[in-house]
Order: C-alpha cells, then sequence, then structure tokens
C-alpha cells in the first residue's frame, strides 16, 4: 500500500512538472509568434550550454530564420524572450517608449553579492532614476574633458613602453595583454583616483585583482542561474565577486575619500565628481558603499571592452595597410599642428580616427544583445503582417541583438 502511494506520488508530481514545462514553452505558440521549436528544460539554450555554438553564434543562428518578422520568440532556459529585429521598434522600444522597458535582468545576487549589486545597472525604478540623475553628469563631455589629463598620462606611459622596451630591432607582444594594462591604468586613475603604472609594475595588486574581477568565462553558470533562477542562486549563495575583490576596492575608496576629506585634495576624476555629488546632493545619499558600487562597476564594464576593442583595432589596422596610412598620416597632422600634445577638443575632431573606431565596434560587438525588462504594459505591433498586436506585461523579457 506504502508501495502504491509512493508511485502514485511520483507520477503526479512528473504529470504535474510535464504540465508546467509544457506550460511555460507554449507561450509563443499560444501567441502565435515566430519561433523555433524549443527543448524541455533548455529552451534554446541546449548549443550553448553543450558548447557547440557561442551565445552569439545561437542567437545570430535563429535571427537568420525569420529575415521578414518585426520579432521572434526565443527561450532562455523556461523564460520566453522577445527579440526585436525590426528598427522602427527598437527606436521605439529603447527611446520613445523607454519608461515601459527601463530595468534589466539581473546578473548579481543581492544577498551574496551585497555591495556590487548597488551599481547603477543592477538598480531598479525610483532607485535607478535618482542614481543615473546623480551619476549622469560625471560622464558628460565637459567631465570626461576633464579627466582627459589623466587619461594622457597614461597613454604616455604606454608610448614610452613600447618605445624602450622594444629597442631598436622591434619585438612581439601580446597585445591583449599590454592593452590590458594600459586600460588598467586609465580606470585607476580615472575612477579609483589612485596612480597605478602597469608597465613599470606588471605584478600590481590592483591590476591582478581587475583582471579576476573582469574575467567572466569561468563565471556562466553562476551568471544564468542568478539570471534564470536568482532564489536558488540564493539558496546556494553564488557570488561572483570574492571577498578580497569587494574588500580591496571598497579599501581604496575608502582610504581616498578619508585622505582627500582630510587634506582638502582636489583631483580630476570620477572620485572627486562623486564627492561634490555627496556634498551637494539633497535626495539620495551617497555613501562608500554606493562609490564602490559605481566605481567598480565602471572597472568591470570597461576593463576588458576596452582593451578588448582596442585589441581588435591594432589588428585590423595592421593588416589593413591603407587604412594604417591614411591613420597614421591623420594622427601625425595632429601631432604637428599641436607640438605633439593634442588635445581633448583636436581629438575629438579626428572624424577618420572616429570612423575606425566605430567601425572595429560594428566589425567585432562587445555585447550579443542587449536585455531590457517590461515594467509597464505595452502593445507590440503584429511580428507578422497577417499577425495580430502582442501585450508585453511587466517582467516580460525584450532583447535587442547587437551582433545580428
Amino acid at each position: 500500500m506504502v508501495f502504491l502511494s509512493l508511485i502514485l506520488i511520483i507520477v503526479t508530481a512528473c504529470i504535474c512538472l510535464y504540465h508546467f514545462i509544457l506550460s511555460k514553452l507554449s507561450h509563443f505558440k499560444r501567441l502565435k509568434i515566430p519561433h523555433v521549436r524549443p527543448i524541455p528544460l533548455l529552451g534554446h539554450m541546449a548549443p550553448f550550454i553543450f558548447r557547440r555554438l557561442s551565445l552569439v553564434e545561437n542567437i545570430r543562428k535563429i535571427y537568420n530564420l525569420f529575415p521578414d518578422v518585426k520579432y521572434f520568440g526565443f527561450y532562455e532556459f523556461m523564460t520566453p524572450v522577445y527579440v526585436i529585429r525590426d528598427p522602427e521598434l527598437i527606436t521605439t522600444i529603447a527611446i520613445k517608449n523607454f519608461d515601459n522597458f527601463c530595468d534589466r535582468t539581473k546578473l548579481l545576487n543581492k544577498a551574496t553579492d551585497p555591495l556590487i549589486s548597488r551599481n547603477l545597472s543592477s538598480l531598479e525604478g525610483d532607485q535607478w532614476r535618482e542614481m543615473r540623475k546623480l551619476l549622469s553628469p560625471t560622464f558628460t563631455s565637459g567631465k570626461i574633458k576633464i579627466m582627459f589629463r589623466l587619461i594622457c598620462e597614461c597613454a604616455e606611459n604606454f608610448a614610452n613602453f613600447l618605445a624602450t622596451d622594444s629597442g631598436n630591432i622591434g619585438k612581439t607582444y601580446d597585445m591583449k595583454n599590454v592593452l590590458s594594462r594600459y586600460a588598467n591604468d586609465v580606470v585607476a586613475t580615472c575612477a579609483f583616483g589612485i596612480n597605478v603604472d602597469s608597465f613599470k609594475h606588471p605584478n600590481n595588486e590592483f591590476l591582478l585583482l581587475a583582471k579576476e574581477a573582469a574575467e567572466f568565462t569561468s563565471k556562466p553558470v553562476k551568471v544564468l542561474i542568478n539570471k534564470n533562477y536568482p532564489l536558488l542562486g540564493r539558496l546556494l549563495r553564488l557570488k561572483l565577486f570574492s571577498s578580497r575583490v569587494n574588500s580591496f576596492f571598497k579599501e581604496i575608496i575608502a582610504d581616498t575619500v578619508k585622505t582627500r576629506d582630510e587634506q582638502r585634495i582636489i583631483r580630476p576624476d570620477m572620485i572627486h565628481l562623486m564627492m561634490e555629488k555627496r556634498d551637494k546632493n539633497q535626495g539620495l545619499m551617497i555613501d562608500i558603499d554606493e562609490m564602490t558600487a559605481q566605481a567598480f562597476i565602471f572597472l568591470v564594464a570597461e576593463f576588458d571592452s576596452t582593451s578588448t576593442v582596442m585589441c581588435f583595432l591594432t589588428h585590423e589596422v595592421g593588416i589593413n595597410f591603407d587604412i594604417q596610412n591614411k591613420l597614421r598620416v591623420k594622427i601625425d597632422d595632429i601631432l604637428t599642428q599641436t607640438n605633439g600634445k593634442p588635445t581633448y577638443e583636436t581629438i575629438s575632431q579626428m572624424k577618420y580616427l572616429d570612423a575606425v573606431v566605430n567601425k572595429t565596434f560594428r566589425l567585432y560587438p562587445l555585447v550579443s544583445f542587449i536585455d531590457r525588462l517590461c515594467v509597464k504594459e505595452f502593445e507590440l505591433s503584429p511580428a507578422i503582417p497577417d499577425g495580430e498586436p502582442i501585450t508585453v506585461k511587466p517582467g516580460d523579457k525584450i532583447w535587442i541583438p547587437i551582433d545580428s
């Protein structure tokens, strides 16, 4: 009798689980939205999970199956995602009706990464709006112009290193490694307010911990669990950043702020701009934890991405000799005009250099998609000409593919 009861419970549980999975993976079928038939539990993530395709290649493959639709359905495991193809619809979602899609999927878990999860990209609703209002002036052209001198100092260290280290006979470099050192020094001086010469000291602690923080190739499982199953992430205590990383960067910010407060030091960097906001702000309070979170996300976002883009750029310039020669002439002209000391304004006016950088971004996008979460109901136009409008509800995911 007990055995039969146990069998009955197991069968009932399996039937309930089957119907639950079937219901979750029938979302786009019910709405008559174009999609590829998903695999139970894995959705459309199987090629990525089993390392047959990268996430970029996986999305691109499905994207190319629907050339004539405005959007199609994609299952991130059991979660339905609307992948937008139509440029006008992208403009509507990302700009015209941004208030309906202002939140993002969270990669960080507040329970396991409480400090870093306070960064701008992880905040929601009113908290996000207040922090964005607080930080937006930090990244205006006027404020970046103030930091220009700090960036130039890092660039000079970089150029001097290559000029002296290569010698007269030339030398082969791992450009990713060299450019990572440059990116590290720029972030250290602009975001954390300290000078770190990674060319003279390639094993300095800031560089080593920055590499650890920005390295995500060993963290995909944690990221996917935190994104799709946050409760499981909390139960398993999945941290993306070690306590050592958190403590190190918080200590740098705390010591820097304390020293500047006591000695009234003014330095044209991100820390100073946030301290100004701290002193003037009447609304959202910005403390050491907030400063650390914003500076840290700047590090994670810029350290690897900047060095990666520059690495691709040097590769493309190296193999395209016509572009290389034309770019060299343009740069030499600017150096001649400014006696070897180009200003922020002169660099901003270098249209050909800007075109080369933008072309690199187009050829090698750093992210596969921009993700948004619906926060207010919104009606999407029909995906296909003879289709019906679809109402996107709060909590629904939107992806805007970059690579495609």
